[in-house]
């Protein structure tokens, strides 16, 4: 293994192992001594790249961030029109609450820390800011908003529904509801 300078990608699996942890056992459980342990660096790494715990978390959270707001995109950048929007927001639901467990689990842990921490408020609000942008491409900002809110909540409600998730019809029709006024 590559060591100080020349292991580029070590700020990189720190964070990554950093995300990997939080999954797997919460925000509670991390420390220098864990995320060095998993990411195979020396412990000293974790102060070079890192100011402490704090900064850890909110580059690993912000890197969370970055890649469901790539997800959204991935969905609404080549959409064209309204309707097309519609049928994306509502395939976006479907990705989102199939996708990996980790991802559910990392957005759930980021909420919780930001309710009982101001100081991660402002990560979270700007991922929302982010998304609605998004939205707002096709839908007024306070449907946009709504939108937004229906999306976390629909993929919360269909990945934690173990007997039998509803289909893509109700989600079809909630995103009609919230989107009626919008041509």
């Amino acid at each position: 293994m590559a060591t100080g300078h020349t292991d580029p990608q070590r700020r990189e699996r720190i964070l990554v192992a950093t995300l990997d942890h939080i999954a797997e056992e919460g925000v509670a459980g991390v420390s220098h001594r864990k995320i060095a342990a998993r990411a195979s660096v020396p412990l000293g790494s974790m102060t070079y790249h890192f100011e402490g715990i704090d900064d850890l978390l909110r580059q690993a959270f912000t890197r969370f961030a970055d890649h469901i707001v790539a997800v959204f995109e991935e969905y609404l950048e080549p959409v064209g029109s309204p309707e097309e929007a519609r049928e994306a927001v509502t395939d976006l639901v479907h990705t989102l609450s199939e996708g990996p467990r980790r991802d559910l689990v990392l957005t759930q842990e980021l909420y919780t820390l930001a309710a009982r921490r101001p100081e991660y408020q402002e990560l979270t609000q700007t991922w929302m800011r982010r998304s609605r942008h998004l939205l707002e491409r096709y839908f007024d900002p306070e449907t946009a908003r709504q939108l937004d809110a229906l999306i976390e909540g629909l993929t919360l409600h269909r990945a934690l529904d173990n007997g039998a998730p509803h289909g893509r019809d109700l989600t079809s029709r909630a995103v009609h509801r919230i989107t009626a006024a919008t041509p």
